[in-house]
């Protein structure tokens, strides 16, 4: 795909690429990070100023060239594995499944070099056998189906709030009472669309917490999700004014935290979708989590 300018402008390289394809923000900053915007025959920034008589070349079909979901040979912390399910303990930094605009190493990456059963009944050809996710930056329990006999009876459980997951989130400040329901809608941030927010048209949200530790300015709280919107856990407790420690999006900027917020999904409790038995599996706090408590004293 060639572009050339003719005119003089001042747009930028980005802004005028989102403008003149079907390609949204996030796609074309991948793109030019990735080397495959040429500008004049040179690769650069995104926020380069357009001038009369540039020519622009997008290479897109070496971005379709690359397999997202390629096999990779990861150390997975696999918790429980059966013939149709696994729980895998995620570490933090670690994206769930690929995308249109993420196609690195993934979760979705291990589990495909683990195994050659995962289920497909989700609509999304990324993602095989995920079920449910948590943020990259947020560690601990995930469930993975491995057929589509499980995956179906689990996403009815999943939406019918039978399948129970619960959090550790270290958040700023003291709370000033003991336990919680946070009943707030959440939708897509109507300004800044990296973020989620509390929207009164927004889907339901209900998160229960409860408080397991106070320290001078800080607060570790027990939090129990009852639906499971994108980054419920933090936009509620940012809601309440009692961010989660280290959050870059919903967070006060000068805590951000060199690894991200300090939020652990640590319990998972359902019923087996095959045996029915009933599972309960936990996961320690990772260390970084571990180590930021032990300087609060």
């Amino acid at each position: 795909m060639k572009f050339k300018i003719t005119e003089q402008t001042d747009s930028r390289l980005d802004h005028f690429l989102v403008a003149s394809t079907e390609l949204n923000r996030s796609q074309i900053t991948t793109l030019i990070k990735d080397g495959l915007v040429m500008v004049n025959g040179l690769t650069t920034k995104a926020g380069y100023k357009l001038k009369n008589s540039d020519e622009i070349t997008l290479n897109l079909e070496a971005k379709e060239e690359t397999n997202p979901l390629k096999p990779k040979n990861i150390d997975l912390n696999i918790v429980y594995e059966d013939d149709d399910i696994m729980v895998i303990n995620k570490p933090k930094g670690l994206v769930v499944h690929p995308s249109e605009t993420f196609s690195e190493t993934t979760l979705v990456s291990g589990l495909l070099h683990h195994t050659d059963t995962l289920s497909t009944h989700n609509d999304d050809p990324l993602r095989p056998g995920i079920l449910h996710r948590i943020d990259k930056d947020t560690s601990g329990l995930i469930l993975v189906a491995k057929t589509n006999e499980a995956h179906k009876i689990l996403a009815q459980d999943l939406k019918s709030h039978d399948i129970k997951r619960e959090y550790i989130a270290l958040v700023e400040g003291v709370l000033d009472h003991n336990k919680g329901v946070i009943d707030a809608p959440i939708a897509r941030h109507p300004k800044i669309r990296t973020k989620m927010a509390v929207v009164a048209t927004g889907k339901p949200a209900i998160t229960h917490f409860e408080v397991m530790r106070t320290f001078r300015d800080h607060t570790l709280l027990h939090c129990k999700l009852e639906t499971g919107r994108t980054h419920q856990i933090r936009v509620h407790l940012a809601y309440i004014k009692h961010p989660v420690t280290g959050d870059p999006l919903y967070g006060t900027k000068a805590k951000i935290l060199k690894d991200g917020q300090l939020l652990h999904a640590f319990r998972l409790e359902f019923v087996h979708p095959i045996t029915k038995k009933v599972m309960m599996l936990e996961a320690p706090l990772p260390p970084e989590f571990e180590s930021y408590l032990v300087t609060l004293g």
